[in-house]
C-alpha cells in the first residue's frame, strides 16, 4: 500500500489576482493506479503547473505528464514513463460505514514522504464547499495536513477509499480531514485517462477572480469592482468566442453577474453544445 504513494512536486509560472506574472513552487501527494504509470491526484495540486516531479517510496525521480483535470471533482491524472510500479488495489466506498478505520499515506507539509496517520470514518457524505464548488466527501478524524493532498485514504485491508482533499483544512482545526469516495473519482479518473477531460460537462474554460476592494482594485489596474477573468484556457470556448483576459463579466445569459460563483451555476446548468450570451466591459466598453 504504502509503495502505491508518490510525492509530487510542481513549478507554475501563474497570473496572479493583480495579473502579474509569477513563478511558484508547490507539493503535494498522489497514488499510483496502474503499473504503467498511470497517478491520480488532486486538481489544486497541478493546476497551472508548467513541470511535476514525482518521487517514488524508493526515492527514484519521474518527470511527469499531465494527462486530465477535473476542477469540480478536484481531480486529476498524470502520468510517468515506467512499468511494473506498485499500483493501489482500488476498494469501494459504497460499503463504508461510520467507525470503519482509515489510513491515510502521504507527504504532509511537502516534506515527509510516505508519511502514515490512522483514524477512523466519522462520516460519510459531508458537503462541504471548497472556493464555491460543492462536493460530497468523506469525513476522517486522521491527521492531514497540506502536502496530503492527493494522497491515499485506504481501508484496514489496505483498499485505496478515497483520495484525500486536504484543501479546505486550516491551521487552527485538528480532527477533521476530507477525502473524495473513490466511488466517486472512479468514473472522473477514467474519463480523464481516455479522453483528458470528463466528456459530457460543459465548461467555460477560464479562471476568474472577484475584485471586491478598492485596494485589490487598484493593485490589479481596475476602475471597477466586479468578476474578472484572470486565465483563459488554451482551445477552450472562451478562447473561441473571443473573451479575453481582465475583461469584466456584466451578465451571463442576462443575468448580472456579482460573484464568480453565479457563473458556475449557470454554466453547470447547461448542456454541452448550448450557447450563452456573455457581455464583458473591455476598455470602458460592453
Amino acid at each position: 500500500t504504502e509503495q502505491s504513494v508518490v510525492e509530487i512536486t510542481t513549478e507554475s509560472a501563474a497570473t496572479d489576482s493583480f495579473f502579474q506574472q509569477m513563478v511558484t513552487t508547490g507539493a503535494g501527494s498522489g497514488v499510483i493506479i496502474s503499473k504503467d504509470g498511470y497517478i491520480v491526484t488532486n486538481n489544486h495540486v497541478v493546476e497551472g503547473a508548467n513541470k511535476i516531479t514525482v518521487r517514488d517510496k524508493s526515492g527514484k525521480e519521474y518527470a511527469a505528464e499531465l494527462i486530465g483535470t477535473d476542477a469540480k471533482t478536484d481531480l486529476a491524472v498524470i502520468k510517468v514513463n515506467a512499468n511494473n510500479l506498485s499500483a493501489a488495489i482500488l476498494g469501494t466506498s459504497a460499503s463504508l460505514s461510520v467507525g470503519d478505520e482509515a489510513i491515510a499515506i502521504g507527504n504532509p507539509l511537502g516534506e515527509l514522504g510516505g508519511t502514515v496517520t490512522r483514524g477512523i470514518i466519522s462520516a460519510l457524505d459531508r458537503e462541504i464547499n471548497i472556493d464555491g464548488q460543492a462536493m460530497t466527501l468523506l469525513q476522517t478524524d486522521t491527521a492531514i495536513n497540506k502536502g496530503n493532498s492527493g494522497g491515499g485514504l485506504f481501508n484496514a485491508g489496505g483498499q485505496l477509499i478515497g483520495i484525500v482533499n486536504a484543501k479546505s483544512s486550516g491551521t487552527s482545526v485538528e480532527g477533521l480531514g476530507f477525502a473524495i469516495p473513490i466511488d466517486t473519482a472512479k468514473p472522473v479518473i477514467e474519463s480523464l485517462i481516455t479522453s483528458g477531460y470528463v466528456t459530457g460537462r460543459p465548461q467555460l474554460g477560464v479562471s476568474m477572480v472577484n475584485i471586491e476592494d478598492e485596494m485589490s482594485a487598484f493593485q490589479s489596474g481596475v476602475d471597477e469592482f466586479g468578476v474578472y477573468i484572470a486565465k483563459i484556457n488554451r482551445d477552450s470556448a472562451a478562447e473561441e468566442a473571443g473573451l479575453e483576459i481582465k475583461d469584466r463579466v456584466i451578465s451571463v445569459d442576462g443575468k448580472e453577474i456579482t460573484s464568480s460563483d453565479e457563473i458556475a451555476k449557470i454554466i453547470d446548468s447547461k448542456k454541452v453544445g448550448d450557447s450563452v450570451k456573455i457581455v464583458v466591459e473591455r476598455d470602458h466598453k460592453e
